[in-house]
């Protein structure tokens, strides 16, 4: 399998995002139930999000209609569909943020469920692998993929061509009221090692091919606070500026991928209303002129109607959206002209920060004592808008490490070296093994492929009056949280959840040889100044992930529900015990990978059931290759969450780290 990401990141990324909202909307919803013109309809923003990938630069997908499926029957109501040419959006971006779509009207009802359909052409999807992915990744660093290595999973031909329908039932009912606000999270994780899986042949067996499915790694995580969620920046046309100017309306952009130069917009069909943040300001600027200015209303900006521009927008409880920064331009290319990705490298002896952008390369910012650092918290709007660091001493204190997403802007688009002005920490996204959890907080240590982005760093938890969303009986939840990565909307909080997370990440498990001990692993989302860590990064929440396991061999097959594996690179004498779960609604996930005559399948196997627990029984013979991603436990032994058994053609099983 491929490698998966060591983070994960939106558990709610980490998807299709829809969250009710305010102002224009571009299309109507409609649909084979239909709307008449006397229906009571509710305001519905769409909205795309995912979770992180460490290994890729680019995963880009065409999201071509998404449907609501009512609940008790009737036909599904569309409440979108993309313009044409379909619109290509870079799921990798998306790293806990989400990318606005557009507003709709959807019939007031409630709704069960939804329909994603996505392209299936190989030719419409793009892998682009990371300038740096993990060691043992399959890909070339910074490469793209062939067309003709990537096969889609659960494709049929329809009248828009070759598509996947994916049908994703909602946790708790999305209900649609008359003038309502109403949000419900689809989301894209990329860090589930069905998403996207590499079937590497031995050597001699031809191309690595490179399989795409989308049934399962689509998935719903309710929404909780629509005013604490972090957008990506939206591009866009400047159509209007409202009578009163407190409000701009633009028609959504969206930029081509893969990324071309100079870069060209792709025009959307939703329109969105931008209202300006006539109480703490909004930064604006002029990227032609390359000056800025704070402005509490748009009087003084009559020339920008047909301009391109990029917004940093913020939510309101009301589901209105305020403008943080904005960024204007006669020319798409220069808005567009600013890193977006994840942080690749930084280098306090330089003061240089590298981004790696969606080709795959990593772009040097120069960090100068003018150069100011934000961080978005949108539930704060004062907060949102004012810079939580200056210059090189910010770098130099360690608040920006590898693995953050972030917005860059620069001085000069066309200067050489670039010049960072402002860089918008989107998401702050501390991971990897996880030691020393005590009563106060735990310490993290990240080993990458470059050695020198390594880091080790103690993360105390956020305080326990800090408000930190709402559990899934809408109950306020104050303090630290941590969930595991298979139950989102799990969450383990209150007055035991230190001791808990404690226990939680206690466990080890040790393979011997090259591969060692693997412990505990974890994804942090750490948020800025609280009453914990004044002037710091604190963790607000952890995502409890499956270790990594290098691709192992079976020792002993499947009895009582466990089964042993050695892992390749590690001791053969030194097995470790994988245990199953086969509980209704905690279940392993179990998927077969099939490689026969060059074409991979992968298959979801459901070992609830007899025929299914038989198949997997069948698939763990001695010696068989397995991708095991698991929880170690105390009494070292691993917990399985995701297993892959292979049929057909055997991957390679050459030592590597992570495969």
């Amino acid at each position: 399998m491929s490698s998966s990401t060591s983070r994960l990141v939106s558990l709610g990324v980490a998807a299709a995002l829809i969250a009710g909202c305010g102002g224009g909307s571009g299309s109507t919803a409609g649909g084979s139930s239909g709307t008449s013109s006397t229906q009571q309809t509710g305001k519905v923003s769409l909205m795309m999000s995912d979770a992180s990938t460490e290994d890729w630069a680019t995963i880009g997908v065409e999201v071509l209609s998404i449907a609501l499926i009512p609940q008790g029957g009737g036909g599904n109501v569309t409440v979108y569909t993309a313009p044409s040419p379909a619109p290509m959006v870079n799921l990798v971006e998306l790293d806990q943020i989400a990318e606005i779509l557009g507003n709709v009207d959807v019939p007031v009802g409630t709704y069960s469920g939804a329909v994603l359909t996505v392209s299936g052409s190989p030719n419409d999807i793009v892998l682009t692998v990371a300038a740096d992915p993990q060691a043992g990744f399959a890909g070339a660093p910074g490469s793209t993929i062939p067309s003709s290595q990537i096969q889609v999973q659960h494709t049929q031909n329809s009248s828009a061509g070759v598509t996947v329908p994916v049908k994703v039932s909602f946790a708790t009912p999305l209900v649609v009221s008359a003038g309502g606000s109403n949000a419900l999270d689809l989301e894209f994780n990329l860090s589930h090692p069905a998403f996207i899986v590499g079937h590497v042949p031995p050597t001699g067996g031809g191309n690595t091919v490179w399989a795409v499915n989308f049934d399962g790694p689509v998935r719903h995580h309710p929404i909780r606070a629509l005013d604490r969620l972090v957008l990506r920046h939206s591009y866009g046309n400047v159509t209007a500026i409202s009578s009163d100017d407190s409000s701009i309306t633009i028609t959504k952009d969206y930029p081509l991928e893969p990324a071309t130069n100079p870069e060209t917009a792709v025009a959307g069909n939703q329109s969105l209303t931008i209202e300006v943040d006539a109480t703490n300001g909004t930064l604006f600027y002029d990227v032609d002129a390359q000056t800025h200015t704070t402005i509490t209303s748009f009087a003084a900006e009559t020339d920008l109607v047909g301009k391109y521009v990029r917004i940093a927008a913020r939510y309101q409880e009301n589901g209105t959206l305020v403008a943080t920064r904005i960024w204007a331009s006669s020319s798409f290319n220069s808005v567009w002209l600013s890193p977006e990705g994840h942080v690749l490298h930084v280098n306090t002896s330089t003061n240089v920060v590298t981004i790696e952008n969606e080709r795959g390369l990593g772009v040097p910012l120069s960090v100068d004592a003018n150069t100011q650092f934000f961080y978005r918290q949108p539930h704060n709007g004062g907060d949102d808008s004012k810079p939580i660091g200056t210059g090189p001493a910010f770098l130099a204190a360690h608040d920006l490490v590898r693995g953050f997403k972030v917005h860059a802007s620069v001085v000069d688009p066309l200067a050489s070296p670039l010049v960072a002005q402002s860089i918008d920490i989107e998401t702050a996204a501390y991971d990897g093994a996880i030691s020393s959890a005590n009563s106060t907080g735990f310490t993290y240590t990240r080993n990458f492929r470059t050695a020198s982005d390594d880091y080790v760093v103690t993360l105390d938890y956020i305080s326990g009056s800090t408000p930190n969303g709402t559990d899934a009986t809408g109950n306020t939840i104050d303090g630290y949280k941590y969930w595991n990565f298979a139950y989102p909307t799990l969450y383990t909080s209150g007055s035991e959840v230190i001791p808990d997370f404690m226990a939680a990440t206690s466990g080890s498990v040790d393979f011997g040889g090259l591969v060692g001990s693997i412990s505990s692993l974890g994804v942090s989302y750490a948020v800025w100044n609280d009453p914990a860590s004044p002037g710091a990064w604190s963790a607000a929440d952890t995502v409890l992930l499956p270790s990594l396991v290098p691709l192992s061999l079976v020792a002993s097959g499947l009895t009582h529900n466990a089964f042993t594996i050695t892992a390749i690179g590690g001791s053969p004498t030194m097995p470790v015990t994988v245990d199953v779960s086969t509980t209704t609604g905690a279940a392993t996930l179990v998927y077969q990978i099939d490689r026969t005559n060059g074409v991979v399948t992968v298959s979801p196997i459901d070992i609830t059931t007899s025929a299914g627990l038989m198949a997997l029984t069948n698939g763990l013979a001695v010696g068989a290759p397995v991708g095991v991603f698991g929880v170690p436990q105390a009494n070292d032994t691993l917990k399985a969450y995701v297993l892959a058994y292979y049929t057909g053609e055997m991957p390679a099983t050459s030592a590597a780290p992570a495969q």
